[in-house]
């Protein structure tokens, strides 16, 4: 026996759902019509701005309506740019500039790019305050570590998203710049007290609540002081009591993929988890990045059981999908995009980013050698580094925990060797080897990850990108003296 009609469609606006490849298939604009709320794009879907804007017009010819979401931060996380890295510095570079007006600048420019391409909602910006050091999933992605210049940040970037007509998203609700693990593969915990989580991590969230953030996405991790055991994407206290209750937030409450394992893990599945995070508050689900229609079908199944049983009240979910409608129609009525700014922007805002401690004297011609690390899932595997941007200076690669300093010494011979890294205090090898060959040789050290407080000894210089896109590595090889 099949779904009842209205449910499913019911079921269905409540939905984010996604598409493998650069074409929408049949189902995917199907599902559309069939009432789905939208697709978010992933770098799979995106060849070329031709290409995505075809891409886009597609799923409009399934209902004119539907939301076209992406994570388009700028800086690490990039979607539009993941073959080459994002003409603009990231969350992190932004605030070390702390200028709220280039912030916004920045966001209004990538949000007319968005919204010429046909998209709509962007997954961003990421508000939370980064207050460990070693957090695996955040760092860069942070204005910072301090919550009154993030809030100030994240304000002004949901004000230039939303005024090229893109409504925003701010993430991760409610914060998670503190946690040392990564909900993509288990459930991270911040067990503090709620009045730290009201001093440290919620002032962003007021502050983009204040500055009219159309959609707040949830974050899949657990905060014992207000979930409980559960994490926050599931938790009425955290999306109800708390953010529309005590913030006064009326707009949309995005969860972050329900396939991470943060979500997924605790609930048993992505339909479960699904039926937990409309119960718990959320509007419209994000169900992740690897979906099929067999896989939004047996979703939407198991939100019309659960509606059915009595385990979730219609009235809920109609609730939901109204507030994904009413996201809709305000990116429909929200205007074309405006002139786009000056494709310089980001490059120029990467420059005052980037901080030098020592001396960058004797670079001629130094040996350029880039530290891999591993890409979370959030980033992808985007190029980043300074080879791009080197002007006939020789580059290697290398593993740090296989790397054999005596090699690397004698490759650079009476040369300086300049060490590229991201998160070097904590990349495995690196600071073992950055002192190894410091102790004998001149080191000038490129820091491109989250700028922790540890500093290695005996290099002639560190310089801090705060970031490592594709104008974070120009910035700083002009900073070197490096650039072509």
């Amino acid at each position: 026996m099949g779904l009842d009609p209205g449910l499913r469609r019911l079921a269905l606006g409540t939905l984010l759902a996604a598409y493998p490849g650069p074409v929408p298939p049949d189902w995917a604009v199907d599902l559309v019509a069939d009432g789905l709320a939208g697709h978010t794009l992933f770098g799979t879907n995106v060849h070329d701005p031709a290409q995505v804007a075809a891409s886009t017009a597609a799923l409009r010819a399934g209902r004119t309506d539907v939301l076209i979401a992406i994570d388009e931060e700028g800086g690490d996380v990039t979607r539009l740019a993941h073959a080459t890295g994002s003409p603009y510095p990231g969350n992190a570079a932004l605030g070390a500039v702390d200028d709220v007006a280039l912030t916004r600048r920045v966001y209004l420019s990538i949000g007319a790019e968005l919204a010429a391409l046909g998209i709509t909602v962007n997954l961003a910006p990421t508000v939370d305050v980064n207050t460990a050091d070693d957090n695996p999933v955040i760092g860069t992605r942070s204005f910072g570590a301090d919550p009154v210049r993030v809030a100030a940040h994240s304000a002004a970037a949901v004000s230039g998203l939303q005024a090229a007509g893109v409504a925003a998203c701010a993430k991760h609700f409610p914060g998670h710049g503190a946690t040392v693990t990564d909900s993509h593969h288990e459930l991270p915990t911040v067990d503090v007290p709620l009045e730290l989580l009201r001093r440290r991590d919620l002032p962003p969230f007021a502050a983009v609540v204040a500055a009219g953030a159309r959609a707040v996405m949830t974050a899949h991790i657990r905060v014992p002081a207000l979930t409980g055991a559960d994490p926050a994407t599931f938790s009425r206290a955290v999306l109800v009591d708390l953010l529309r209750t005590e913030y006064g937030f009326a707009g949309t409450v995005i969860t972050d993929a329900l396939e991470m394992k943060g979500a997924a893990v605790a609930a048993g599945g992505v339909g479960p988890a699904a039926v937990r995070a409309l119960s718990a508050g959320a509007d419209l689900l994000c169900i992740g990045a690897q979906v099929d229609a067999a896989l939004v079908e047996r979703v939407a199944a198991e939100i019309v059981e659960a509606m059915t049983d009595g385990r979730l009240p219609i009235a809920r979910v109609e609730e939901a999908a109204g507030r994904a409608a009413a996201l809709a129609a305000w990116t429909g009525a929200a205007g074309g995009p405006p002139t786009t700014d000056d494709p310089e922007l980001g490059y120029a805002a990467a420059r005052r980013a980037v901080r030098v401690e020592g001396s960058l004297t004797g670079l001629d011609q130094p040996l350029v050698v880039q530290l891999h690390t591993e890409s979370t899932i959030a980033e992808g595997r985007v190029p980043w580094g300074l080879g791009p941007h080197l002007d006939g200076v020789r580059e290697i690669r290398v593993i740090a925990t296989e790397a054999d300093p005596a090699m690397l010494r004698e490759l650079a011979g009476d040369r300086q060797i300049v060490l590229v890294g991201r998160h070097l205090h904590r990349l495995p090898g690196g600071p073992e080897l950055i002192a190894d060959l410091a102790a004998q040789h001149p080191v000038t050290v490129v820091e491109m990850g989250w700028p922790a407080q540890w500093r290695p000894a005996g290099v002639r210089a560190f310089v801090t990108t705060y970031g490592a896109s594709h104008a974070n590595g120009r910035a700083a090889a002009e900073a070197l003296g490096l650039a072509h």
